[in-house]
């Protein structure tokens, strides 16, 4: 029994002068509204309700949702099979592609399936090494890094071509974006970092998490300075500390987060240590939103996916603009049910020791 499960088109408009996608975050961005983006902590698990459910908790308050690709070298279901899962049903992915585990002919051809699906939005990046991960004995790749990742797109998209220079018959119609760190030293190298994925093709970045507003105003200032928010889209992010502990934690151990003192010592001193972290969250969005050269925020809850919409309602940053929500896509409900009864015939008859036995004849 052959089940074609429905796609909602609804996250590919019609095509505006001057963008280079159909997707939505490329045409909120282009209009001047103040953009938000999510991460979608990726499950460990082959459900594709995992997914629809970790996407639902956004519904309705976010401009794109980053599939992220193996981030911190550890691995999840792939970036590529979410952006398929939530394109499915409508929502606006952001597909992360890192080039540590990808050689440039898998890249490009998961750029072109990607575009098939009716990805939009694609982040560009050089990825951690293996060893920041749990399988350490991985062979990292890095055949590409993010400006040749960045060019790489750019051509296939502009040029219509492959890196060998063979002809692309429909090219991938895509937004780029790339990384950047503004809270990493050198301080000053940032901006001109920024002006090299520019001219490498980015047209938006999402940054590292921030929570040091004056280090974020002096690198804007630079920015600002050098014409780079006028070329590039730059979204800051944001995020929620779970507690005094977890804050320290982070500090200490992941690369490239800098968090001050002031913000440990006010978690710590905090009754409800959770809430306050909240309270900041909202309170650097609020910040970020107004700070001139800003056009967005990229919201990074880990495990606290659920506070998302708090805290962009709370902050007030969409300043009632209402980003899309999900509707039930005709027919997924019967597709779904019809795929639950397929699914309890195979259980119905095929044994679990023959199961076991067909694997076995097959290796």
């Amino acid at each position: 029994m052959s089940i074609k499960p429905p796609v909602d088109h609804s996250a590919a408009l019609p095509p505006l002068a001057g963008h280079t996608s159909h997707g939505r975050l490329e045409r909120v961005l282009r209009a001047g509204e103040f953009a938000v983006t999510a991460e979608l902590n990726p499950p460990d698990s082959a459900d594709p309700n995992e997914v629809f459910e970790r996407g639902a908790v956004f519904d309705g308050w976010v401009d794109g949702i980053n599939a992220t690709d193996g981030s911190g070298a550890n691995c999840h279901m792939s970036s590529v099979s979410i952006c398929a899962l939530l394109t499915r049903v409508g929502y606006s992915p952001i597909m992360q592609i890192s080039c540590r585990d990808h050689n440039r002919i898998a890249i490009q051809g998961n750029v072109l399936g990607a575009a098939a699906m009716g990805v939009n939005n694609i982040l560009c990046l050089t990825g951690d090494g293996v060893q920041a991960g749990d399988q350490p004995g991985a062979k990292p790749v890095f055949d590409l890094d993010c400006m040749s990742l960045l060019r790489t797109v750019r051509q296939m998209r502009d040029d219509g071509r492959f890196l060998s220079g063979r002809k692309i018959t429909l090219s991938p119609q895509v937004f780029l974006g790339a990384a950047i760190n503004p809270f990493a030293p050198p301080y000053d190298f940032r901006p001109a970092r920024l002006a090299k994925k520019i001219e490498a093709g980015a047209q938006f970045v999402q940054s590292q998490y921030c929570f040091d507003i004056p280090m974020l105003e002096r690198y804007m200032e630079q920015v600002r300075d050098m014409g780079l928010d006028e070329k590039c889209f730059i979204l800051i992010g944001v995020g929620p500390l779970a507690s005094a502990r977890a804050a320290n934690w982070i500090r200490t151990n992941v690369p490239g987060i800098h968090i001050p003192d002031s913000i440990i010592e006010r978690l710590a001193g905090a009754e409800d240590q959770k809430q306050e972290g909240k309270n900041i969250c909202i309170e650097m969005l609020q910040q970020v939103r107004e700070m001139p050269g800003v056009s967005g925020a990229h919201v990074m809850a880990y495990r606290q996916e659920e506070l998302v919409a708090d805290i962009v309602y709370e902050s007030g940053v969409l300043k009632g603009r209402k980003p899309w929500k999900r509707e039930a896509a005709p027919g997924f409900d019967a597709v779904s049910e019809a795929v639950e009864t397929v699914k309890g015939q195979i259980d119905q008859t095929i044994k679990p020791q023959d199961a076991v036995a067909a694997v076995s004849e097959e290796q």
